[in-house]
């Protein structure tokens, strides 16, 4: 069921979620809530393992998108039954990084795995389970790529090439023109502009 206190950011390498996050947290905070912030895949310790083999760019093989997926969802797995649920049960805020969103925008859009087949494994994996917001940061993939490439060294998602990034953002378009809890913010524009259209989608109370 959606979890009013969960929030959602997604969108392409270089849209600022980072930036977003900390934004939303200072707020709530401000408020007197507890925040937790955390992020996909990783957040524990397992989880961030297999964050480092998915990402990784010397792995003597190749990661199939069958597996790509379930490592995706492995994670997830452990980052909501240790981290998120619980600190939902205990009455405070999760602001995540990115969650099964990106698995149909990034292995569904990008590596063409069919809806059907995530469709199951998120059931199997989450049951009903999503948050109440989807703020998607969305941007043209050529500007995102460019301001990755100006934080440093590329990852194995990071070197794909162009043509993956724009079906991985009409997938998430696709997305958010169906699904009620998103709320599509223009990530092109200043960082001030960002972050006014983020705080303004933030909920008054909850």
């Amino acid at each position: 069921m959606p979890q009013s206190r969960f929030i959602v950011l997604e969108g392409l390498e270089g849209a600022g979620k980072s930036g977003a996050a900390a934004v939303l947290r200072q707020t709530l905070e401000s408020r007197g809530e507890k925040v937790h912030l955390c992020r996909e895949p990783g957040g524990t310790p397992l989880a961030e393992e297999l964050r480092r083999l998915v990402k990784d760019t010397a792995l003597s093989e190749t990661i199939l998108p069958e597996t790509e997926l379930l490592m995706m969802f492995a994670a997830r797995c452990q980052l909501l039954g240790n981290v998120i649920r619980p600190a939902l049960e205990a009455g405070d805020w999760v602001i995540c990084d990115r969650f099964f969103y990106s698995t149909y925008a990034y292995q569904g859009g990008g590596r063409g795995i069919p809806d059907s087949r995530i469709d199951a494994i998120r059931h199997a994996a989450l049951g009903d389970f999503a948050p109440g917001l989807v703020l998607l940061l969305d941007l043209d993939p050529a500007i995102g790529l460019e301001r990755a490439r100006g934080r440093g060294a590329l990852d194995r998602f990071e070197r794909e090439k162009i043509d993956f990034f724009t079906r991985v953002r009409r997938k998430y378009l696709e997305l958010a023109a169906t699904d009620p809890a998103f709320r599509l913010i223009d990530a092109s524009r200043s960082r001030a502009e960002v972050e006014a259209a983020v705080l303004a989608a933030l909920p008054a109370r909850s």
